[in-house]
């Protein structure tokens, strides 16, 4: 018996891609990057250089960016001025801080509970409910200004916290974005769920909720944003339930002498938003980078 001979498969050699990129090119898109970058930070960094500025750097003339003589002293005549007001300085920011952690609490969540009904379920009039939604997102609050305030004035809220809180609940920026981002959450993951034995709100919670992270997170910086500095002057009248950025308004209303005071202002009322997104994005950023499924 003659042996048969093996025939040698040919290897095939993979392929790899190589990127057609050159050192001059990565090294071109970073410094565009970087010129970017700066252009958009320019604006905080002459801020927070500006409040720490004493007065006759505000006003030379062209203005220099970096502070040369940093100074506390817009500061401190800043807390002189508040408290001089008969309430307390801690009474603005409890408002401010309660209106804002409430507002933004009661949008995610209200948005989040019609966004899932609106993507998942298909009910009489679910697509003109949508249009109308969408309908609404091309008007502007100072349209709905006077309706608004008769409904709340019918219903006794004028001059009290619910006044700001209740109307953001039903913002249709945050309702548009969640349904987005909830219709493309696999409906098979839904069904297993169900097979399994959980309840509509096991799934809502445990489920749909952390797989759109990057929706109600980006949701809940605009919310911040937007209650941190409403001045909420139009519904609310009595002093001890104003906001702080109304009381800082009321601050820079003594003219020029108080320029140095207005860029302290500014400075305190962008912290907490600035913060807010800083942490927000990289929590955004992952939760986008490893949480995309689709179906």
């Amino acid at each position: 018996m003659a042996k048969k001979k093996k025939v040698k498969e040919p290897k095939l050699k993979k392929r790899t891609k190589r990127l057609n990129r050159s050192a001059g090119g990565n090294f071109g898109i970073y410094l565009i990057l970087l010129f970017f970058a700066l252009f958009m930070a320019f604006p905080l960094v002459y801020a927070i250089n500006a409040a720490f500025k004493p007065l006759d750097e505000i006003f030379l003339f062209p203005p220099r960016v970096w502070v040369q003589n940093p100074t506390l002293d817009n500061f401190q005549d800043l807390f002189v001025l508040m408290s001089k007001s008969w309430v307390p300085f801690t009474r603005y920011f409890f408002n401010t801080a309660f209106i804002t952690v409430v507002g933004t609490v009661g949008h995610i969540i209200v948005s989040s509970l019609a966004a899932f009904v609106l993507a998942k379920y298909k009910f009489p009039g679910s697509k003109w409910f949508f249009r109308l939604v969408i309908t609404a997102l091309m008007f502007n609050g100072y349209v709905t200004s006077i309706p608004n305030y008769l409904i709340l004035s019918e219903l006794g809220w004028i001059d009290t916290y619910w006044a700001v809180i209740v109307p953001y609940f039903a913002a249709p920026l945050g309702l548009f974005l969640m349904k987005q981002f909830m219709e493309g959450v696999p409906d098979v993951l839904l069904e297993a769920a169900k097979i399994d034995g959980a309840k509509e709100w096991t799934i809502f919670m445990e489920i749909v909720m952390p797989i759109v992270k990057p929706a109600w997170l980006t949701l809940m910086i605009f919310a911040v944003q937007n209650l941190w500095n409403n001045q909420a002057s139009v519904v609310i009248y009595s002093e001890e339930l104003k906001t702080l950025p109304y009381a800082l308004q009321q601050v820079l209303a003594g003219g020029v002498a108080r320029a140095g005071v207005g860029s302290a202002v500014s400075l305190i009322m962008m912290i907490v938003p600035i913060t807010v997104f800083i942490i927000s994005q990289s929590n955004v950023l992952e939760t986008m980078a490893s949480s995309g499924i689709k179906d």
